[in-house]
């Protein structure tokens, strides 16, 4: 059976609820129908309703720019409407932005990993809709990693930014329908909030289960299996490190000038990280780190989707890669994600302390049965904002 988006149900099923409103839109190229009809222009052809505005969070509406790249306010050419940035020198919509609305509805495709901004920017447009007495209307869509398990770290809300203003773990197991649950739940965020809840999804769903099309929710998510690697695989943004930005496989090949393929592959398969084989890879990226120069690195080759766990094999990719390489590897100086201040890998972290460990040489189990002590009582409090089985 095929899972009905939010977007979806919205549309075929409870269009009479946006009837008589004016509404913005906040959404992404990846805001879409199971047939790749786009939310703007279902929305500004439904009846009764009044789509006067869109707004864009990281990478764009249509999903053109690169990581870190600041999006402009400019008009989109397919509906005519103007399209506000909600990433730049404004990451919250303003009252400007807001005045005349009755709602904003927000389709943005998760992919459930905490440093992930559209969560953020939607936590930040609820905030500030509470403020204007806008409505907020999320369409929920699936979590590509399933609604089951969780990884990683509680982050200290000492290191809140803008990859992770509330704690969640790296692996977060929520819809974001769910997590706008949580933030008026828990997080002290009160708009006047509407999830429109998805048909069929269950928890132990992976993307390939819910019959919806894949559209690559920012330039380098191209497919579920990239996905399933970024809870880890971003981590490598707080390094030196390339993490495969300006090849055909980011997130999945890792190196640097500085390494050896074999040898490092050799050592993080010693590791025998549950449900993956790092195989030597060597690559050149077209752009971000290292362009232009060969780096040697492994590629990660998912054996098991159940069994692997994407923010264990983060860190060891790090902890290998800093083992070899004393004297050339670093971390990444700021400013990362609007933060001018604190080390990229710490606000990844969320902490400064799972650096500290690899930093003392601390073994590789002993790191994750710490930031394991804290899931329980997540896993616990998280309870209540649950919508499906």
């Amino acid at each position: 059976m095929r899972v009905e988006s939010g977007l979806e149900v919205l549309v075929r099923r409870q269009a009479s609820f946006l009837r008589g409103r004016r509404i913005g839109l906040l959404a992404h190229q990846a805001s879409i129908t199971h047939r790749f009809e786009h939310a703007a222009e279902l929305l500004k052809d439904l009846p009764g309703a009044t789509l006067v505005r869109l707004f864009a969070p990281e990478h764009g509406l249509w999903g053109t720019a690169q990581d870190h790249a600041p999006i402009a306010t400019t008009h989109d050419p397919v509906t005519g409407l103007p399209v506000w940035s909600l990433y730049g020198e404004q990451r919250a919509p303003t009252p400007e932005m807001l005045a005349g609305l009755d709602g904003l509805v927000v389709d943005l495709q998760d992919v459930g990993a905490r440093y992930y901004t559209f969560v953020w920017t939607l936590a930040l447009a609820m905030q500030q809709c509470a403020r204007a007495g806008v409505r907020v209307i999320v369409l929920d869509r699936p979590n590509p990693l399933g609604g089951e398990r969780v990884e990683g770290n509680v982050p200290d809300p000492k290191f809140a930014s803008f990859v992770g203003l509330y704690p969640l773990p790296a692996r977060h197991g929520l819809t974001i329908g769910e997590l706008a649950r949580r933030f008026v739940l828990e997080h002290g965020v009160r708009c006047d909030l509407t999830v429109v809840r998805m048909k069929g999804w269950r928890r132990r769903m992976l993307w390939e289960d819910t019959g919806l099309p894949w559209v690559a929710p920012s330039p380098n998510m191209a497919t579920p299996d990239t996905a399933r690697v970024y809870p880890g695989g971003c981590l490598i943004e707080g390094t030196t490190l390339s993490e495969g930005r300006g090849t055909t496989r980011p997130f999945e090949w890792i190196g640097a000038p500085y390494l050896d393929a074999h040898r490092y592959a050799d050592a993080l398969n010693a590791l025998g990280l549950p449900g993956v084989h790092f195989r030597p890879a060597r690559f050149t990226p077209t752009f971000h780190k290292w362009a232009g120069q060969l780096c040697d690195g492994a590629q990660v080759h998912m054996t098991d989707r159940r069994r692997f766990k994407p923010f264990l094999t983060g860190v060891a990719e790090i902890m290998v890669a800093r083992d070899q390489a004393p004297g050339e590897f670093q971390w990444k100086a700021p400013p990362y994600e609007f933060e001018l201040e604190r080390l990229p890998i710490d606000i990844l972290f969320g902490t400064d302390v799972i650096r500290r460990q690899i930093e003392r040489g601390a073994a590789l189990p002993a790191i994750e049965a710490a930031w394991r002590k804290g899931l329980p009582l997540h896993n616990r409090r998280r309870r209540p904002f649950l919508i499906y089985e």
